[in-house]
């Protein structure tokens, strides 16, 4: 038989239940799939935020493939994996990373042209007071990181 809560119990356990806490408070919802949409919002919201108290008045935003990276160090990935196929020559995983580091290097130059694009927008933008056509990536390896 359970034991009858008194009013002051009752009120404490209210309290204490997830379901009173203030919804901004409540990390485990704000977390929940039920807040994604509040989330997301957030996420554009912030950045927005934080450009109109710099003074910043546009964007250009650059997303690009993760695994792109620098010519030098696609080139030496290749090699790498060239040198271990030449000791197990029937190496299918091995044959594999060699076609996947193959292509990144193909489109390794993608890296530098992400540089240096960033490079002549913000050279651009340092000339101009209103700091117009600010660069924002992803954050994310590859052509955000080089950009």
């Amino acid at each position: 038989m359970k034991k009858k809560l008194t009013p002051a119990q009752m009120s404490k356990r209210l309290k204490q239940s997830p379901a009173y806490r203030i919804a901004y408070k409540d990390y485990e919802f704000l977390d929940s799939g039920y807040a994604r949409p509040a989330r997301l919002q957030l996420e554009l919201l912030k950045p927005e935020t934080i450009f109109r108290r710099e003074g910043i008045t546009s964007t250009i935003v650059c997303f690009g493939g993760t695994r792109i990276m620098e010519p030098k160090k696609a080139r030496a990935n290749v090699q790498k994996i060239e040198t271990k196929l030449k000791r197990r020559s029937n190496d299918r995983e091995l044959r594999e990373q060699l076609r996947v580091a193959k292509s990144v290097l193909s489109k390794s130059r993608f890296y530098d042209e992400a540089r240096e694009f960033a490079r002549l927008v913000s050279i651009e933008s340092q000339s101009n007071d209103n700091h117009e056509y600010v660069v924002v990536t992803g954050g994310g390896p590859g052509i955000m990181e080089a950009a």
